[in-house]
């Protein structure tokens, strides 16, 4: 079972092949044999889960049920979940247990889907590579030497390892995406406001978005339909109507403007991704598309202007975190200030303190005008950039990260080396349109990863630009050797 994309489990459960409960075991039981080796879940909800499925089966059989009844899924550690631990994979919230749900959760329920548990981070989204949680590092499945990409890499990892069909993620600078290439998914961040923040912890507000991690475009579609749509608890979610986004998956390709920017020929880039990466291309051109040379000219600002706002809002997001309300509390603190000093100190890990620091002086009052104020200016220019792009192509392609998933380790003393692991994935964000990333190949028994650009809205067209891909080249049904 564990072998079926999220589509093709839905259609078993419709026929009878197999009910809820027992895909549910199944999948427990692979976490429990599989997932000591890869760290991918902080918290399984085995008794949860059951409960659900039995839930779900007697759903079907009154006929109540939809295309995503009883089918399992594992949510990041970084949504509310209630009665669960809500943890981010920090020590700051490892005690905290969430009182209500996610809206992301609330939705994915209500569509009838099974929670099989909480998986490993990036400690509060802060990585490139899953190595900050404070649960240990996550190991990607294709080799466990090496890293899973971050800071979704708990829930890309469970998914490659087919130790869940699907799961959620977060992106604020190519945290679903960046994992999705590592490892050999499908993952789309789609554009902001499309689906709602309520609920999920918050790194950067005007960058964070959660996405579907699936194997296919076509389970991230029956994703999406269920994750999308406008919700008034939170103020940036838009009053949009959400599209079918399966309806339209095997419309061709005949006429698509596909761009391709000379900023993503960078010195960064190995050859072998840029081969897998161009082979692709070709595919998509061998179907009907066409491509057409664009410019991106401030694309080579997005990291450093990406890593002063995305710190800026951080530094204000943790500032709740004072050991009073909730979360780590230090011990025998003497007075308020060393309940705050001591409390933070020993509760945050260390990204987390240089990104609250970075940040912190960007906003200071000596400081905002050049650095803060000045990003922002960036961040315009490259969301007009695109804008541009957008008058002559329909989506953008390229590679998604610049090379394969590098060991773990091997940035730990060089922040500055992991940032640039997302410098294709960060001016997106910046933008707030959507992307999606897809297996293309593999370099040496790793995967490598293609993204697809579009403008505002324009899930629908990333979907089915994949789709078509996929069913031409289907890397996506390679399993690591261990997991199949």
């Amino acid at each position: 079972m564990h072998q079926h994309t999220l589509a093709e489990l839905s259609r078993g459960l419709a026929a009878g092949d197999y009910s809820s409960l027992e895909l549910t075991r199944h999948f427990l039981e692979r976490i429990a044999r599989h997932d000591p080796a890869l760290n991918s879940f902080i918290s399984v909800t085995a008794e949860q889960a059951l409960a659900q499925a039995a839930a779900a089966d007697r759903r079907r059989q009154r006929g109540e049920a939809g295309p995503l009844t009883g089918l399992p899924i594992a949510h990041k550690d970084i949504f509310c979940t209630q009665g669960v631990r809500t943890s981010c994979a920090s020590r700051m919230l490892d005690n905290f247990i969430a009182p209500y749900d996610a809206a992301v959760v609330e939705r994915l329920q209500a569509a009838g889907m099974v929670m099989l548990g909480k998986t490993n981070m990036d400690e509060f989204a802060m990585g490139s590579s899953n190595e900050t949680s404070f649960y240990g590092p996550v190991h990607n499945p294709w080799n466990l030497q090496r890293v899973p990409g971050g800071s979704s890499g708990g829930s890309a990892a469970a998914v490659a390892a087919r130790l869940a069909p699907a799961a959620t993620g977060t992106d604020t600078g190519g945290s679903i995406r960046q994992p999705a290439a590592l490892c050999q998914l499908t993952g789309l961040k789609p554009s902001y406001g499309r689906v709602s923040r309520w609920g999920m912890i918050a790194f950067a507000s005007s960058l964070d978005q959660a996405g579907p991690m699936t194997q296919t475009a076509e389970d991230a579609a029956l994703l999406l339909q269920a994750m999308a749509g406008h919700d008034r608890r939170d103020s940036t979610s838009i009053d949009r109507a959400v599209p079918d986004y399966s309806a339209g998956l095997d419309r061709p390709l005949q006429g698509l403007r596909i761009g391709l920017p000379r900023a993503f020929r960078g010195p960064g880039l190995t050859p072998a991704v840029a081969a897998l990466v161009d082979a692709a291309i070709a595919e998509l051109v061998a179907q009907g598309a066409r491509t057409v040379d664009i410019d991106l000219p401030h694309m080579e600002l997005s990291v450093p202007a990406y890593y002063v706002i995305a710190p800026a809002e951080a530094s204000s997001n943790l500032s709740r975190y004072d050991g009073v309300r909730f979360g780590h509390r230090c011990e025998q603190p003497v007075d308020l200030t060393d309940l705050y000093t001591r409390s933070r100190s020993e509760g945050f890990g260390a990204e987390v303190k240089r990104r609250i620091m970075i940040g912190t002086y960007a906003l200071s009052a000596g400081y905002y005008d050049a650095y803060y104020r000045q990003a922002q200016k960036i961040r315009r220019l490259i969301a007009e950039d695109f804008e541009r792009a957008f008058t002559q192509c329909d989506i953008i392609a390229g590679p998604t990260t610049p090379s394969t998933a590098f060991a773990l380790q091997a940035h730990q003393n060089d922040p500055v080396a992991m940032y640039l692991s997302d410098i294709y994935t960060i001016a997106v964000n910046l933008a707030g349109i959507p992307a999606i990333s897809l297996p293309c190949g593999q370099a040496d028994g790793l995967p490598v990863g293609m993204q697809l650009i579009g403008p505002y809205w324009s899930e629908e067209r990333l979907l089915q630009v994949a789709h078509r891909y996929q069913l031409a080249c289907p890397w996506h049904r390679q399993v690591p050797p261990a997991y199949a």
